[in-house]
């Protein structure tokens, strides 16, 4: 699912695929009672501005099948802007860079290998720095 998703991303107009992370196996956050993910990041150079990007990546979501049901819920494929340069947008449904990244293991593992050098714009920390300050013993991702 990852692999077409990610072919799909680089067929957007105007929209390169320039590097992807390794895959990860990460436990659920919120909703337990389902299966681990599998978790990856990508950095994409692109010409649309960001709620274009939003609509392009939720119609490969339900191209690929995805229904949205339940908050935090098992889901086929989600496709999120995690970072738009140093851009910040506070909207009903576009925010960015992507709420609470900085707390969660399955954001930040993955966005470390893609975008080591990447600073959050409002805490002024890289996803190694986010992810230093996790707690040792919470959510897990284990590198495939």
């Amino acid at each position: 699912m990852i692999r077409t998703a990610l072919i799909r991303i680089g067929e957007l107009p105007s929209t390169r695929l320039a590097s992807v992370s390794p895959f990860y196996r990460t436990e659920p956050v919120g909703h337990l009672e389902q299966g681990w993910f599998v978790n990856a990041a990508a950095v994409i150079e692109t010409a649309l501005d960001p709620r274009p990007l939003l609509d392009a990546l939720l119609g490969i979501e339900r191209s690929m099948g995805r229904v949205r049901k339940e908050k935090w819920g098992p889901r086929l494929i989600d496709l999120d802007i995690l970072f738009y340069g140093q851009a910040v947008i506070d909207e009903p449904d576009l925010v960015v860079p992507h709420a609470f990244m900085d707390r969660r293991r399955f954001v930040l593992a993955p966005l470390a290998d893609v975008a080591p050098d990447w600073r959050h714009p409002l805490l002024g920390l890289t996803p190694g720095e986010m992810l230093a300050r996790l707690p040792e013993n919470g959510q897990e991702a284990h590198r495939l």
